[in-house]
């Protein structure tokens, strides 16, 4: 009977599996996407934002939440416009967000109920990133301002001015002149204050410098301090931009005054957060100049002698999100470890850093009750998008505060991320994710997509993209191979640093020998191998145009191509001088050794080929110059061009036909039978 009785529940688990419906790009784009928890003060509740795409009108609305900790139902505070980056103030009786109703980008607030919303700032120049002074005094947020103006009159007047002219032709001296997908303008982004009850904005960092500087971090790069006297910010005051990471840490008093300089540091620094009892500053700190991907060190600066100290100089990984303890004693920050992120903890006092909350999964941003007692932290992982958690001190399992996608999620099958390791080039070891499609047979073979990151520091991991989700091409049929070749992130700062002046060597070894090991694999049919990539990842897609013809297909996003051309085209010149150790003509014989564009006459495998207008990264000459090459070269090939997008791919619609494009393409030639069979 016991025997019986497995064999019935087994069947059961099968039979659910099996009536879940296939994970398509239609549901994910029904997904609620929750971020930017914030515990009160208090300790009693968590605001946060949920966006919700609107695939019809083509929008992505955000707006705001709350969730008391205790647990309960999760509270819709705003309808109206888009809103998002809501702060507690300090005692917890107000928050203050940021909303576009009205037509305008402005500062609000709102009770914690949602009620009594008004607007704080009705400045021309609009505003982002509000946060509160630590003595609830002073609201600090960003405006884009003209940085010779000096008041609110000649700022509207400009931006009047600029908006009704009839010449809009560019004028530009010196670099950075366009940046991501953005042409620089005459605007600078400036730190302001404003009090809590209204009135005249302060701007705190006059000049022609960005604070704070452009980051792809995901940390605020400024900070108040609790005393309510201080804002700590990063700036990169480099008269050479395009060709630095020289970011520093300044202050300047709250009530506006003079802006002091706290790292001298030659790499970058930033992401300060103060302590409770004001005697520390932490920050992110990387060593070596002009290099974006150096790894981030955990400093800690005792602000009454301005003397600095690295905490996690032992520890060989990236640090993330910061947080302290209430008490001060302890510092609290996220690990990225082979495609994974954990909460770690380590004493003021230094020594090593120890795990605190880890998991199959990227956990970030802990923060922490008054008492300390009690962590919220937010979770995502390759089968599940983000939600948040609490965990309390006195032990057992983590507890959902958040649970909006339960019930799509249920009707759904998404499949848990495998992984393998391999040797790779120099015998290193070299890690993949793998994602089996729905209802996965071992008796079946089937085609497989590897997938190649961009970067090229960067790596896939137990997290969760909306713009290349594996789940999605793994319900269209396809095992998903992940692998982080070298210059993947989380497996030690040297297998980071060995991609750099070797963009097709090592790298080009370890995609190879993880097609190895998957060709041996029972359920792999070689004759069915496609590959995809974006940035760097299309850049490998072109450097395997040249080197391989084992891939049926393949589908090259805002791509590398011609190392020469690119480098006279992109703005970061700070990433070209170190990955190639120069400019195109300073050291023409590594462009030439690592540019796809010399190999054109080897080009065979039927390609897709994608970029966006607006990418200056990688600008999109480089994707017709990949076009040009593949029809001439007789290769089966498509040309999808966006005008509207930069390096990624964000408005809905736009989005949709990506997949859609991406999944027809694979799947249509690896459908075919190699032209050896025929």
């Amino acid at each position: 009977m016991c025997r019986l009785a497995a064999v019935v529940g087994l069947f059961a688990v099968l039979s659910l599996a099996q009536s879940k419906k296939p994970f398509t790009a239609d549901v994910m784009m029904k997904l609620a996407r929750v971020s930017d928890h914030q515990l009160s003060s208090d300790g009693k509740a968590v605001v946060f934002t949920v966006q919700r795409i609107d695939v019809e009108a083509n929008t992505k609305p955000r707006q705001i939440w709350t969730v008391p900790l205790a647990g309960g139902a999760p509270v819709q505070l705003t309808t109206e416009g888009n809103n998002f980056r809501a702060r507690w103030s300090p005692d917890s009786k107000r928050l203050a967000f940021i909303s576009t109703r009205g037509g305008a980008q402005q500062v609000w607030t709102m009770d914690p109920d949602g009620k009594n919303q008004k607007p704080l700032t009705t400045i021309a120049t609009e505003a982002d990133g509000v946060t509160w002074t630590g003595d609830g005094k002073q609201l600090i947020f960003i405006s884009e301002v003209y940085p010779d103006c000096t008041g609110e009159a000649c700022n509207a007047k400009s931006l009047e001015a600029d908006k009704n002219s009839k010449v809009k032709a560019r004028i530009y001296t010196s670099l950075l002149y366009r940046h991501w997908d953005q042409w620089q303008g005459p605007r600078r982004k400036h730190l302001f204050a404003v009090s809590a009850e209204g009135g005249a904005p302060r701007d705190l960092t006059p000049g022609p410098n960005d604070v704070p500087p452009f980051s792809l971090g995901g940390n605020d790069d400024y900070a108040a301090s609790y005393d309510g006297n201080e804002v700590a910010f990063a700036m990169n005051a480099d008269s050479s931009p395009a060709t630095s990471t020289n970011a520093d840490l300044y202050v300047v008093p709250a009530g506006g005054g003079e802006v002091r300089r706290i790292t001298d540091n030659l790499g970058a620094d930033n992401s300060p957060v103060y302590s409770p009892d004001g005697r520390w500053l932490a920050y992110r700190s990387q060593a070596r100049a002009g290099f974006e991907s150096d790894r981030w060190r955990l400093m800690l600066l005792d602000r009454s002698t301005g003397r600095g100290n690295a905490l996690t100089e032992g520890l060989d990984r990236n640090v993330g999100s910061i947080t302290f303890s209430p008490d001060s004693k302890r510092i609290f920050f996220s690990v990225e470890d082979r495609g994974r992120s954990a909460i770690h903890m380590v004493p003021i006092t230094g020594g090593a850093s120890k795990p605190v909350v880890t998991g199959s999964s990227h956990i970030e941003e802990a923060q922490f009750t008054p008492d300390g007692k009690t962590m919220i932290y937010a979770e995502v992982s390759g089968s599940r998008p983000m939600e948040i958690y609490k965990a309390v001190s006195g032990g057992g399992s983590p507890q959902p505060l958040t649970r909006f996608n339960d019930d799509i999620l249920a009707l759904y099958q998404l499949t848990p991320l495998e992984e393998f390791w391999v040797e790779g080039a120099e015998r290193a070891q070299v890690h993949s994710f793998v994602v089996k499609p729905p209802n996965f047979r071992k008796d079946e073979r089937y085609p497989v997509l590897f997938l190649i990151h961009g970067g090229p520091q960067g790596a896939w991991g137990e997290s969760w993209s909306y713009r290349w989700n594996p789940q999605v091409f793994a319900a269209a049929g396809f095992v998903v191979v992940m692998p982080n070749p070298r210059g993947s992130t989380g497996y030690g700062q040297r297998f980071t640093d060995e991609v750099s002046g070797d963009w097709g060597g090592k790298v080009y070894d370890d995609i190879m020998a993880v097609v190895d090991h998957v060709t041996k694999e029972s359920w792999a049919d070689p004759n069915r191998f496609a590959a995809a990539g974006g940035s760097y990842g299309g850049y490998m897609m072109n450097w395997m145009q040249g080197h391989t013809q084992r891939f049926r297909a393949m589908v090259c996003h805002a791509g590398v191509y011609d190392l020469k051309s690119m480098g006279g085209e992109t703005e970061e010149l700070w990433f070209a001088k170190w990955e190639f150790g120069g400019m195109p003509w300073e050291t023409p014989e590594v462009h030439e050794r690592w540019s796809p564009s010399n190999f054109v006459r080897e080009f065979k495998t039927p390609t897709l080929v994608i970029h966006g207008e607006l990418d200056f990264r990688v600008p999109y000459g480089q994707g017709l110059q990949l076009f040009t090459a593949l029809q001439t070269q007789k290769v089966p090939s498509k040309l999808l061009l966006y005008p509207d997008e930069g390096h990624w791919i964000g408005k809905p619609q736009n989005s949709m036909l990506w997949y859609k494009s991406f999944i027809d393409w694979v799947t249509e030639w690896t459908a075919r039978k190699p032209a050896s069979a025929l």
